[in-house]
């Protein structure tokens, strides 16, 4: 049996490519971005049957299904690595402090974040909740600021799916007011 290394990067870079695609589009329309992860499917089957061809039409050898499956798994992990540098969308935090006076509200607003405050009671008593929308390209430095002013705050992130109104709503409208000019 010979090795045709040139055929076997063909299909770990074909297969990496689609599934690298494949995670990028599956989490576009997660986050709501249908239009391009409708293109970017166009594109991702195309080399998807690319891919699986060159191996069906080569099953003799099964050094080739073991390329293909790499080129899935490596695909799979640069896809996740390549979104979470996108940080596309937005994050919500809330965050419990046991401290009803902590400076935590004030060091966010200093540092543009928006922040919801609220007393909240727990088993041990009055607390201070706190709900914070954040873009995700911003989740590090705001879990930065939470540790630093409040080590023992409680946190908890989830991505909201529909956003309306509030200080999210002015910010956008004056970054598009200032665009248009």
């Amino acid at each position: 049996m010979q090795i045709d290394f040139g055929m076997l990067g063909l299909i770990f870079v074909i297969n990496f490519a689609y599934i690298t695609l494949n995670t990028l589009r599956f989490l576009l329309v997660m986050r709501g971005y249908r239009y391009f992860a409708a293109f970017m499917s166009v594109i991702e089957i195309t080399i998807y049957v690319l891919g699986l061809s060159l191996v069906l039409n080569r099953l003799d050898n099964p050094i080739n299904l073991i390329v293909y499956a790499l080129g899935y798994g490596v695909g799979v992990y640069v896809g996740m690595m390549l979104e979470d540098k996108l940080a596309l969308g937005y994050t919500m935090i809330s965050v419990i402090l046991p401290d009803p006076k902590s400076p935590l509200p004030a060091v966010l607003r200093s540092n543009g974040f928006g922040v919801t405050q609220h007393v909240a009671y727990g088993l041990e008593g009055e607390r201070l909740a706190l709900e914070i929308l954040a873009p995700r390209k911003n989740e590090r430095r705001l879990y930065d600021l939470i540790k630093t002013t409040a080590p023992n705050a409680f946190i908890i992130a989830y991505e909201p799916r529909y956003i309306s109104g509030g200080f999210w709503l002015k910010r956008v409208k004056r970054r598009n007011a200032r665009g248009k000019r």
